[in-house]
């Protein structure tokens, strides 16, 4: 019989014999797709052999894919370090993280949602004014928003970490452009039992907006878990340290505590790796949602 010709994703007739150039074309997907899954985790197996190793294993000329001794107890010396408070830094880091995430979402939500649904005769004036601030470089408003934060007694607090980050223009942007393509039809009908814009954000949008909800709350906390400079300036206490600070602690300008260095890094993407794993479907639905509308 000869081939018969489909469209991808319809399904094989019966008696479907595949061409091969089609064949062809498959394997070679395949081929560039676990060529790409692998150069991906190339990193991740770099961090947790040397996390694993010894000094000696990791400087060594002699490469071995793992070493044949694991030194788990490793791990026991990261968190037993007297000099590097790991354990209070992973602390600190989740508060940021969480709570960072959390007002961020709070504060972005609802500017984006009253740009895109409440009228006010400057909206888009307003809408201009939020986009302008993604065009100021940050080391522009870093020195103003330190000594803000010095004036205020923030300094090695993670408050002083947490509030002047909370507000974000790139967020604000992408709540607004998915409210925008809402169906309104729902708030219409909230509308008409009485709600008004705050009731009918808080029982209507936002329940029937979570997955993109989570998608921004995963990235958003991705990206103050990873936050470095800030907390470097702020946390100039021990104890207000967060774990990307607690690690450039293992690098000095006399030594190189490389193995700490890479079991503190293991240890540090396990969250980001948690989320990532049960976000990720909402972090490809987010992006296809916040696409611009007219």
């Amino acid at each position: 019989m000869a081939a018969i010709e489909r469209t991808t994703g319809t399904p094989q007739p019966i008696g479907y014999i595949r061409s091969p150039l089609g064949v062809v074309g498959s394997v070679l997907r395949w081929v560039a797709l676990i060529l790409a899954t692998l150069l991906f985790l190339i990193p991740f197996y770099l961090v947790l052999r040397n996390a694993l190793s010894t000094e000696a294993d990791i400087t060594g000329v002699d490469w071995k894919f793992f070493p044949t001794d694991l030194q788990w107890g490793n791990i026991k010396e990261l968190f037993d370090d007297e000099n590097v408070p790991m354990a209070r830094a992973l602390y600190n880091s989740a508060v940021i993280g969480i709570l960072g995430t959390g007002g961020q979402l709070l504060l972005a939500s609802m500017a984006g949602y009253g740009l895109a649904r409440i009228p006010y005769k400057h909206a888009d004036k307003v809408f201009y004014a939020v986009m302008a601030t993604l065009m100021i470089p940050a080391a522009v408003s870093f020195i103003p928003s330190f000594i803000v934060v010095s004036s205020l007694g923030w300094v090695s607090t993670l408050r002083g970490m947490i509030i002047p980050t909370l507000f974000s223009g790139f967020a604000a942007f992408l709540f607004r452009q998915y409210f925008l393509g809402f169906p309104k039809e729902l708030e219409e009908a909230a509308r008409v039992d009485g709600a008004g814009y705050f009731t009918t954000f808080w029982r209507i949008v936002v329940p029937n907006s979570l997955p993109f909800f989570a998608a921004i709350a995963a990235i958003t906390f991705i990206g103050n878990w990873n936050s470095f400079i800030w907390p470097l300036v702020i946390g100039q206490d021990e104890k207000s340290w967060t774990v990307q600070v607690a690690m450039s602690t293992f690098i000095t300008a006399q030594t190189v505590n490389i193995h700490q260095l890479f079991m503190a890094a293991a240890v540090s993407i396990v969250p980001l790796v948690l989320i990532f794993a049960f976000l990720q479907r909402y972090l490809i639905q987010g992006v296809t949602q916040s696409g611009i509308k007219d």
